[in-house]
């Protein structure tokens, strides 16, 4: 079915999250800025979905180690023209008598309600900023107001969500959602035909989500998510329709690739699928390019070290300004900057900006952060016990290295 012209739409893109699970990789940095499959930012490919999707007002709403984001965003995505009522905005949490962070998902919209309120928009589209997947925003939006609905929430399965919990789940009945059960504790989807997660992607009649929040005032949006809000708030009273992801609408390629980063471990394998045979993330449509902050750097090579060993890359992902010089690469990402020296050995490992491996260095299933130089020598990711005394080692065993560490001897 062909879609109608495209709505007016304000986007409000959530990259809230105080980054714990993923600690210490978030120590600086919110989970929305972190390095993606080298060259890359985790919120890259939200933004990018609503780039291609004709979606050009759009809020970012931060507030933990948001630095980084912020530079990111203003670095990659001033592309935007403010003269046609384009922009891409970095929102702190408002100041008031009273310094305050946001609760949840639902109070950050509440104390940013005056957005909305004098939004010319009739739609409300809003999506999380620490998730890693592409869609074509634009047939979303055109099926939720084709259907009339107040809300409409995009539809994932147990299958695409790779084991991820959810907070409810719910059915999908010709177009509609009759009722949502919560998960409490959070909660695995079940592999079955028929039942759905919310993967954090929310069309709203804006009238419908200004009355609802301004009922609620800031005491009852406290702690809230969005699918709490719409569960407790709206179900029975709205018209609330589901979305399935991945399904036959929209211009991207339906490879239902999605990763919420929930843990060190999902980070790691959200990168290892990039090195799969086929990789189940497709960014190399050529109509859907990913964009990002690129650094103006030389390109990647690889020379031979003094001993005259060839540097050696396999299947993996470089970045630029990376120099292999008679060392082996495989199964790994390379951020950029990075410098294998020779005779040393890198394998299915992430390795993040400015980390250098000393000479016959070996280094196994670890994931490094930034400006990290690992002595010659150097022994990671072979014996655990060692491993565990110096580092974070996530529940798979990856061991991660935080940024700017010194070894000592």
């Amino acid at each position: 079915m062909p879609m109608s012209p495209l709505p007016e739409t304000t986007v409000l893109v959530l990259a809230i999250g105080d980054g714990q699970p993923l600690m210490p990789l978030t120590a600086r940095r919110t989970t929305a800025a972190l390095p993606y499959a080298g060259n890359y930012r985790v919120i890259d490919f939200v933004l990018t979905n609503c780039m291609h999707s004709g979606l050009r007002r759009i809020n970012v709403l931060t507030q933990f180690n948001s630095l980084s984001l912020h530079n990111h965003v203003r670095d990659g995505w001033s592309i935007f023209n403010t003269d046609m009522g384009e922009y891409v905005n970095t929102v702190s949490p408002p100041i008031t008598a009273e310094l305050s962070i946001y609760s949840g998902q639902t109070d950050a919209i509440c104390k940013n309600l005056y957005i909305l309120d004098g939004a010319p928009d009739d739609t409300v589209l809003i999506l999380s900023g620490e998730q890693i997947y592409r869609m074509d925003y634009a047939a979303m939006v055109d099926y939720h107001v084709r259907r009339g609905a107040d809300v409409t929430i995009a539809a994932i399965d147990g299958e695409t969500a790779l084991g991820s919990s959810f907070a409810a789940s719910f059915e999908v009945r010709e177009g509609e959602v009759p009722a949502l059960r919560e998960h409490n504790p959070p909660a695995p989807l079940p592999r079955e035909e028929g039942v759905y997660g919310p993967m954090g992607v929310f069309a709203f009649r804006r009238d419908c989500l200004v009355r609802c929040l301004q009922g609620l005032g800031n005491h009852g949006a406290h702690k809230q998510d969005l699918i709490d809000l719409i569960r407790r708030e709206l179900s029975g009273r709205a018209r609330i329709a589901g979305y399935r992801f991945g399904g036959e609408f929209g211009r991207v390629s339906q490879d239902k690739y999605w990763r919420d980063l929930q843990s060190l471990d999902d980070f790691y394998q959200a990168n290892m699928d990039l090195l799969k045979l086929e990789p189940p993330l497709d960014i190399y449509q050529a109509d859907w390019p990913v964009r990002t902050y690129q650094q103006q750097r030389p390109p990647a090579r690889t020379v031979p070290g003094r001993s005259c060993n060839e540097g050696i890359c396999v299947n993996s992902i470089v970045s630029g300004g990376t120099v292999i010089a008679g060392g082996g690469v495989s199964r790994s990402v390379l951020g950029n900057r990075v410098y294998i020296d020779d005779s040393a050995m890198v394998e299915d490992s992430i390795l993040f900006p400015g980390v250098t491996v000393g000479e016959g260095a070996q280094v196994r299933r670890v994931i490094c952060d930034r400006n990290v130089h690992i002595p010659p020598g150097e022994r990671i990711g072979i014996d655990p016990a060692r491993d565990a005394k110096r580092f974070p080692v996530t529940a798979d065993g990856v061991v991660v290295i935080p940024a700017h560490h010194e070894f000592t001897s």
